[in-house]
């Protein structure tokens, strides 16, 4: 990279920021991999509930976690010396489209996981509320940002279970979704990004930055940064269509569900208990839900109030019976 003397004249306002293309663009390609993963999983090619946990949910949440920051700073790049109205609002309603595009769809696919507050939405509305933040101090934006991330974490509520307050995500049972990006904690990544944003252009940092030009290297990457939202839009249908392609040519050996909900059960399990336990407790899980016949359900994506109160006091058994024999094999 280097510094361009044509473009150092020129007010930053009116440069394209090829840092921040690129940045965009890096993010869009880790975000492309994870669902490449995800679809390799859905297909039967990787272990069930394999994105979940461990590596692949950290990867997932830093993905997300980036995405939504750059969002904040491309706020400030774009309307922070005023906001540009026309453009802002175009872009506004492009997003606003494509979500509801992505909740049409997801809805008539898979009813019971549905996408109703995916990063689209939660991009249109951070970028909304956004605005409110541009004019303030950063200090006081990065508090809120703080304010924003550890609610979640202090303040839960059965109120917030309703399903016209679920985009809050100051749920105490977790909605059953695709992509779920609620407000709360996300919308702390978009104002970290308009605090740390709005220091860096008091710094003239973003003016430095528009004079320094990559490579040809990075040309595919700002390519899609540039196109950001018809990437994203564009890339899953794309990985579907050729995971799918290949299952015709060559299937995945699909294992019995009975061992498939036991190997997503213990990964899942086993982010928060020992070995031992978690397979105690996904070997009486899976015995209660075949005595009651609700497994098939449960691989459907059937979500009701009843499903959720049975699986909930197995839990509860299950758990008390694995600490139990915990305790028994630790007895002298």
């Amino acid at each position: 990279m280097h510094p361009d003397p044509k473009t150092q004249r020129e007010p930053a306002a009116k440069r394209r920021i090829e840092a921040l293309d690129l940045a965009r663009g890096l993010a869009l390609l880790a975000m492309a991999i994870y669902h490449f993963a995800w679809d390799l999983e859905f297909f039967g090619y990787a272990p069930p509930g394999m994105t979940a946990v461990g590596g692949w949910k950290l990867f997932a949440r830093c993905i997300a976690s980036s995405f939504l920051f750059l969002v904040g700073v491309s706020l400030v790049v774009a309307h922070g010396r005023g906001i540009r109205w026309p453009g802002f609002l175009r872009r506004l309603a492009m997003i606003i489209a494509a979500a509801a595009a992505i909740s049409a769809v997801t809805y008539v696919a898979v009813p019971d996981a549905f996408i109703f507050f995916g990063i689209l939405h939660q991009i249109a509305l951070a970028s909304l509320l956004g605005l409110a933040f541009l004019r303030l101090p950063p200090l006081l934006t990065l508090a809120a940002a703080a304010f924003v991330i550890a609610l979640p974490l202090l303040f839960r509520s059965t109120i917030f279970d309703h399903p016209a307050l679920l985009w809050l995500g100051l749920f105490e049972s977790r909605p059953r979704s695709n992509d779920y990006v609620p407000l709360f904690p996300w919308f702390g990544a978009v104002l970290a990004g308009i605090a740390l944003a709005g220091m860096a252009a008091a710094a003239g940092l973003f003016d430095r930055l528009a004079t320094i030009r990559f490579g040809r290297w990075s040309t595919p990457l700002q390519f899609i940064g540039r196109h950001s939202l018809a990437f994203y839009l564009i890339h899953q249908p794309v990985l579907i269509g050729a995971v799918w392609l290949f299952s015709q040519m060559l299937p995945p050996a699909i294992q019995p569900p009975e061992v498939r909900f036991r190997a997503s059960c213990e990964a899942t399990c086993a982010q928060e208990r020992d070995a031992a336990f978690c397979t105690r407790y996904c070997a009486c899980m899976l015995g209660e839900l075949e005595t009651t016949g609700d497994l098939p359900s449960i691989f459907a994506g059937r979500q009701d109030e009843d499903l959720r109160e049975r699986v909930s006091g197995m839990a509860g058994l299950c758990t008390a019976r694995a600490e139990d024999n915990e305790l028994e094999d630790t007895a002298p």
